[in-house]
């Protein structure tokens, strides 16, 4: 069991980062097919939610590479930047995914085992790509869009605007009682026993603290207050950041949105961890912030429990 550092919160997989972006090189209109016609580059293939995934001598796993090939040319590909050494990485995205030499999976799923440069890719070009599949036409006049700076823009065909990725904000937070219980919910089309903590989307001309309370009031009929920041991650399912907080309330009767919340209930640590070792409740995923909230409270790691 991986140790807890002093800031639970300060290694998450997906917020450590890796690689220079090289951000000043986007805007060179040959950047790509320059990179692709050059052998030193390496590609990292992408299909809908996975990437093909290898064993390394340590036992855990890294992001499968390999050198660019003429048919990269005719994909989308993203330019992620360059490591130390100066070489550049690009994603390639296909439409299904092609045989490969290594399995594919998903970042939920082996997202804890990659290290922080390859989680971080799996991360942007999932958030890149997932942001390209839901821009292909201009929202200011419908025309088709076009890739553009490397992946990073897409341009209008008809009016020639460009469009630039964006994420999403949203809030996740411990909630405290007076007797340091923990609220863990389960959203109303989660599987069962899956239980996490509270989260939602910030809304235009909110501060994240008023989100924090506003999501806490809408989904279970409580005030709180205390609220403190934590932490921070990207979370590209599809296109969002996620934003950590802790917060007290001194009144603990639930009322449950049923909409947002099929069931909901306080736990000691004690009978959190009873719950876990019964089966009776499954953690979030181990790549998640909110598995480190819950870690955090309860002061060590748990086992990650698998996806259903």
């Amino acid at each position: 069991m991986r140790p807890v550092p002093s800031d639970p919160l300060s290694d998450l997989p997906l917020a450590l980062g890796g690689l220079s972006r090289a951000t000043e090189e986007r805007a060179r209109a040959t950047l790509l097919p320059d990179l692709l016609a050059d052998p030193g580059t390496v590609v990292l293939d992408l299909a809908g939610d996975a990437m093909p995934v290898q064993a390394t001598a340590g036992g855990d796993l890294s992001v499968a590479r390999r050198p660019p090939g003429p048919e990269d040319a005719e994909r989308l590909a993203l330019f992620l930047g360059r490591d130390d050494a100066g070489t550049a990485y690009v994603a390639v995205v296909h439409p299904t995914r092609p045989e490969a030499q290594a399995p594919w999976q998903t970042l939920r799923v082996v997202g804890e085992r990659l290290d922080r440069v390859d989680a971080g890719l799996f991360a942007t070009a999932s958030a890149l790509a997932n942001w390209h599949a839901a821009h292909v036409r201009c929202p200011r006049c419908g025309a088709p869009t076009e890739s553009a700076h490397g992946g990073w823009v897409r341009r209008c065909t008809a009016d020639g605007t460009e469009h630039y990725p964006r994420s999403d904000p949203a809030v996740i937070m411990s909630v405290l009682d007076r007797h340091d219980r923990l609220l863990l919910s389960r959203g109303a089309t989660w599987p069962e026993r899956r239980f996490s903590v509270q989260a939602g989307f910030v809304e235009p001309g909110e501060s994240l603290e008023a989100a924090v309370a506003r999501e806490v009031r809408e989904e279970v009929g409580l005030d709180v207050g205390e609220i403190t920041y934590l932490g921070n991650q990207p979370w590209p399912f599809p296109a969002s950041l996620m934003v950590g907080f802790t917060c007290r309330t001194d009144r603990p009767d639930l009322r449950l949105d049923p909409g947002e919340i099929a069931e909901a209930r306080w736990v000691s640590r004690p009978e959190y961890l009873g719950a876990l070792a019964s089966g009776e409740i499954i953690t979030p995923t181990g790549i998640s912030i909110a598995k480190r909230i819950i870690e955090r409270w309860l002061g060590h790691p748990v086992p990650t429990s698998p996806l259903p």
